[in-house]
C-alpha cells in the first residue's frame, strides 16, 4: 500500500483575481433577480388568471371576454393595464343589455405581443379581431393609451368602428412623460427585456402602492383592484416590457395621427374626469375636440380610472351613444 509523504503538502490555490470575484458575484445577484422575476410572475398569475377566451388572430394568441347580448361594444385598456381594468365595475353594468367584449391588448395581459409594438399595429390588430369576431361596425371604446389606438383604428379601419368612446385619452405627443410611467421610457427592446427581468420587477411591485395612487387620484384605490382589477398582473416581467414598448412607440406615431385627426368620420365622444393627474383633461381632450368639432368633450368629477371609480357615470355616460336620447 502506498503511503502519502507526510511532508507533502497541497500547492496552495492563486488567489482569485478580483475582477473574477466580481464577474461571479454579479451573474450571480442578475441569476437571483431574474428568478425573483419568475416567482413573482407565477404569484401574479396564480392571483390574476386568465380568465376570458383565446382567438388565434394573424398567428398570435388574443385573450378576450364576453358577455350579453345588444349592440357591440368592444374596449381597449391603458398602458400596463389589461381587460380587468373595464371587467371591474363596467362588465356587468353594460352586459346587461349590450355585447361586451373586453379585450387585452397585444403583449398585455394575456395576449401575445406583436412584431410591431406602435399604436397603428396595435390597432391594425384590433380591426382583424373585430372581423374575426364577426362584429359590425361596434362602438370602440378606448381607456387612456387605449383612446390613442381606438383613434388609430378609426382613422385607417373606419368601415370597423361604428363609432368612439374615449375615456381620458392619450391624444397628443406627450412633452414630457408622466412620473407614474417615466421608468418605462425605454428606447431599445433589449434593454427593456433585460430590465424588465432583473431589477424592473422588485421595483415595480415597491412603487405599486404609490403608483396607484397617482393614478387614481383624488379618488381613492379600491382595496381588491389588484385582483378584481388585475393590478398584481403589473408584477409581470412582460407588463414592464410591454408598457415600455408602447410608451417607447407612443410619441412616435401621434404627431402624424393628429394631423389627421379633422378627417375622423366616426362619432366621436370624450369623457375626461376634471382632476386626471395622469392625462390633462384641457390638452388631450378639449385638443381632440378643437382638431375635430364633431366630438364632443364632457367632464366627470373623478381622476384618470374613472372606469373604475365612476361606473356609473361611464356607464351613463356610454348609453347615450349607445341608445340616443337615453338620460346621463
Amino acid at each position: 500500500m502506498t503511503h502519502m509523504n507526510e511532508n507533502y503538502r497541497a500547492a496552495p490555490t492563486p488567489p482569485r483575481h478580483p475582477a473574477t470575484r466580481a464577474a461571479g458575484l454579479a451573474l450571480g445577484v442578475v441569476a437571483g433577480l431574474v428568478l425573483f422575476a419568475r416567482l413573482a410572475a407565477n404569484r401574479a398569475e396564480r392571483r390574476v388568471p386568465a380568465d376570458g377566451r383565446f382567438i388565434d388572430i394573424d398567428g398570435r394568441r388574443m385573450h378576450y371576454l364576453e358577455r350579453g347580448t345588444g349592440p357591440a361594444i368592444v374596449m381597449i385598456h391603458g398602458l400596463g393595464g389589461q381587460m380587468r381594468n373595464f371587467g371591474y365595475a363596467l362588465l356587468d353594468r353594460l352586459g346587461a343589455d349590450h355585447r361586451v367584449i373586453l379585450i387585452d391588448r397585444p403583449g398585455s395581459g394575456y395576449s401575445a405581443p406583436i412584431a410591431q409594438a406602435n399604436i397603428r399595429a396595435q390597432a391594425a390588430h384590433v380591426a382583424a379581431f373585430i372581423t374575426a369576431m364577426g362584429l359590425d361596425r361596434p362602438l370602440v371604446v378606448g381607456h387612456s393609451l387605449g383612446g390613442a389606438i381606438a383613434l388609430a383604428l378609426a382613422l385607417d379601419h373606419p368601415r370597423q368602428v361604428g363609432g368612439l368612446a374615449l375615456i381620458a385619452p392619450l391624444t397628443q405627443p406627450l412633452a414630457t412623460v408622466p412620473q407614474i410611467v417615466a421608468t418605462r421610457a425605454i428606447g431599445t427592446r433589449a434593454m427593456r427585456s433585460a430590465l424588465a427581468w432583473t431589477v424592473a420587477t422588485p421595483a415595480a411591485l415597491l412603487a405599486r402602492p404609490s403608483g396607484a395612487r397617482i393614478v387614481f387620484a383624488p379618488d381613492p384605490v379600491p382595496d381588491d383592484f389588484a385582483t378584481r382589477g388585475g393590478g398584481a398582473l403589473i408584477g409581470r416581467p412582460s407588463a414592464f416590457a410591454g408598457a415600455a414598448a408602447d410608451l417607447a412607440a407612443a410619441n412616435a406615431d401621434l404627431p402624424a395621427m393628429v394631423a389627421r385627426y379633422p378627417s375622423l368620420s366616426v362619432p366621436t365622444a370624450i369623457l375626461f374626469g376634471r382632476d386626471d393627474a395622469v392625462l390633462d383633461p384641457l390638452a388631450h381632450g378639449q385638443g381632440l375636440a378643437d382638431a375635430y368639432p364633431a366630438a364632443a368633450l364632457t367632464l366627470v368629477a373623478g381622476g384618470h380610472m374613472i372606469p373604475v371609480t365612476r361606473p356609473d357615470d361611464v356607464a351613463a355616460w356610454l348609453s347615450t351613444l349607445t341608445n340616443p336620447g337615453a338620460p346621463v
